[in-house]
């Protein structure tokens, strides 16, 4: 039996590298170099090509290279019958927490403004946002949100929090579906970190922005699809929305004539906002693909239904 690792435009020589260390016996291909499909039972992707897959008559499990699953469940040549498993670790959930941190204190103190004045040579002061005016809404409290929100309030911020069903965490005012325009309505800066789903498809439109604190300023850590792209311009233009910070997109990378590029007050970065490091993944990794060998239940599997 064999692992396969597949990816495009990724060098995937260090992950083979990484779950070798932890386990020197496995058999591992790299895609697309694949010498016998019919020995590979346990697939590690990233945005692979669509229905390649198809061609693994033994595939058991194909495991997400990170937190998302998007790129999995929306491939229709993965068989129902194939387990679908995603990769959480302690310094994706760190790193996300800083990020959205550090998206949230240059909003405050105007850190894009500062860099379009140094090319200018420009010198002038801009008060910064009150931290009291600054109460962060995350959409999302799954193991990402909710580090998130707790290194927030370790950092003196007020967060609220909102998900399908009502979770409790500690200093954080929770919502739920029936509460969603009440926590919109009260949030200042709003942080995306959904699932992506049928239902979440497409959240962040005008008419969500209209419900903020205006002018309000939007985080999107999640995925790009969440986002109406033509309704953030609109609302940056008509002054619903202050800025926004945008991590992911529809389109990656975001092609060189996207308007995008050309708006001082949205921040933009290439889907770094948390990247999975292989030398601390590998050992999640090997561990599932033993347990699908073995038939045990495997770890952090993926709903489905629920799509996550």
């Amino acid at each position: 039996m064999s692992l396969l690792l597949i990816a495009k435009n990724r060098d995937m020589n260090p992950w083979k590298d990484a779950l070798l260390e932890v386990d020197s016996n496995l058999d591992i291909e790299i895609w697309p170099r694949v010498e016998k499909k019919e020995r590979v039972t346990f697939a590690v992707s990233w945005n692979h090509p669509e229905k390649v897959l198809d061609g693994y008559p033994n595939l058991k499990v194909v495991s997400s290279l990170g937190a998302g699953v998007d790129h999995l469940l929306k491939d229709e040549a993965i068989s129902e019958s194939v387990k679908l498993v995603r990769v959480m670790i302690p310094s994706l959930k760190s790193q996300m927490a800083d990020y959205v941190l550090n998206a949230i204190q240059n909003y405050r103190f105007h850190t894009s403004r500062y860099v379009d004045q140094k090319r200018e040579a420009y010198w002038s002061k801009h008060d910064p946002v009150p931290k009291e005016d600054c109460t962060v809404g995350l959409m999302g409290l799954g193991e990402m949100g909710t580090a998130v929100a707790e290194w927030l309030l370790v950092n003196g911020y007020s967060v609220l929090g909102w998900s399908k069903s009502k979770k409790e965490i500690k200093g954080v005012e929770c919502f739920n579906e029936s509460g969603f325009d009440e926590f919109l309505s009260k949030s200042k800066i709003l942080v995306c970190l959904l699932p992506l789903t049928k239902e979440t498809s497409g959240i962040l439109e005008l008419y969500l922005f209209k419900k903020l604190q205006s002018p309000a300023f939007i985080i999107n850590v999640a995925r790009g699809a969440h986002l109406i792209e033509e309704d953030l311009i609109y609302a940056l233009d008509t002054g619903v929305l202050k800025g926004a910070c945008l991590d992911v997109f529809e389109e990656e990378p975001l092609p060189s004539n996207h308007l995008f590029w050309n708006r001082p007050n949205i921040m933009i970065t290439p889907h770094v906002a948390s990247i999975t490091d292989p030398n601390e993944a590998a050992e999640q990794i090997v561990e599932n693909y033993k347990r699908s060998l073995s038939g045990m239940e495997l770890l952090n599997e993926v709903d489905r239904v629920r799509g996550y």
